[in-house]
């Protein structure tokens, strides 16, 4: 993707002058955002450092939700915001009262799941005067659980995701990538200070191998484990990929729920899972879906682009607000599975429990070793 097909953003934002303060908000349609956001608390992710978070703490950055904004909300230190904000840099004399060109302000990012990057948005939501000049994002793979130092250290390679560019205030700065890595931390930087309301990282999640074949039996589908939501009917209410995040739907809007069907059709979520494998259980949650749940559901799973559909779990009844759990007759082999429900509704989790192929492990390997894991 040319990174001159998304739209930029530069300079300040109207000061706020009452109303709604999304009015003027800068913003476009991201292509890369069909992805998961691999910096997204759910998967685990955090802002592990930061050199300064005077005025607005560093993990305000990965809050779920859109930044919102308190005129009237001020403490000792001045302004709340909510997002990352650094006090205003300074010069080292009356003479050079500016800051220096490579002056900047840092923050590190573990990602909740080690990927591919597509695309990140540096969101400057309701910073419309103090917002950085510009901004730059670098990437890192490091094994295990490295601590702030470890990762700042001289034996660290980053890679430049986002060269320098300037940003603008009140708004969604969006940047393609097209490094075919695989990355686990981030480090973002501003410059030379400011303020970020929300960072996210779309990609693709790229497990390791190894821990993968040590559990054996696992969910071939989930988010964490490098399963994927590839198309969906519908996402009018919520999105697809949220019946593939870590643990159970905590509100009916953490899961997907479709508009209500006028005519004898009916809804439905593909998947490609993690690699060919073999699936031998089942669990379709509809938990806070009460009075909005798919009425029946069925499970088709096919090997590859050009496999056929086959259907391993018949159209069944579903309950409201309820995990079910079936063990298939058979293990089911495929790479990809589609859930149809019927007529409409919405479910909250999907969970496909098997092991990998002999095939699929192999092939997972090789990607694995291809991304520089």
């Amino acid at each position: 993707m040319s990174a001159s097909s998304i739209p930029s953003f530069t300079g300040d934002a109207r000061p706020y002058g009452g109303g709604d303060p999304y009015g003027d908000y800068r913003t476009a349609e991201f292509p890369f955002a069909q992805h998961a956001d691999l910096a997204d608390r759910r998967l685990g992710a955090g802002v592990i450092a930061a050199n300064d978070e005077f005025f607005a703490e560093r993990e305000n950055l990965l809050k779920p939700g859109a930044a919102e904004f308190d005129p009237e909300h001020f403490g000792h230190k001045g302004k709340i915001m909510d997002g990352w904000e650094t006090r205003r840099r300074r010069g080292v004399s009356a003479d050079r009262p500016h800051p220096e060109d490579e002056d900047h302000d840092w923050a590190l990012v573990r990602l909740g799941a080690p990927g591919v990057i597509r695309g990140i948005v540096v969101d400057t939501a309701h910073f419309r005067g103090n917002y950085p000049q510009a901004v730059s994002v670098e990437g890192t793979s490091v094994a295990g659980s490295p601590s702030p130092e470890e990762l700042l250290g001289d034996d660290v390679k980053w890679t430049a995701l986002v060269p320098r560019t300037p940003v603008g205030g009140h708004a969604a700065n969006g940047f393609a990538v097209d490094t075919e890595q695989r990355f686990t931390h981030l480090r973002l930087k501003q410059h030379p200070d400011g303020g970020i309301a929300r960072l996210r990282v779309y990609g693709e999640v790229a497990p390791d191998p190894r821990w993968l074949t040590a559990l054996g039996t696992f969910d071939l589908v989930a988010l964490e484990n490098g399963g994927r939501v590839e198309d969906a009917s519908d996402r009018f209410y919520s999105p697809a990929t949220n019946t593939v995040q870590p643990g159970r739907s905590r509100k009916m809007d953490d899961g997907w729920e479709t508009r209500r069907r006028r005519d004898k059709g009916n809804d439905w979520i593909s998947y490609r899972l993690v690699e060919q494998a073999e699936i031998r259980a089942v669990e379709i949650d509809t938990a806070y879906l009460k009075g909005n749940s798919a009425g029946w559901a069925a499970l088709s799973v096919r090997d590859g682009d050009a496999g056929e559909w086959r259907e391993v779990l018949p159209r069944t009844r579903l309950q409201p607000d309820t995990n079910h759990r079936f063990v298939l007759d058979a293990p089911a082999v495929g790479s990809d599975v589609r859930i149809d429900i019927y007529p409409d509704g919405g479910i909250s989790r999907l969970r496909l429990f098997g092991s990998l192929t002999e095939q699929g492990a192999a092939r997972l390997t090789a990607r694995h070793q291809e991304l520089g894991g």
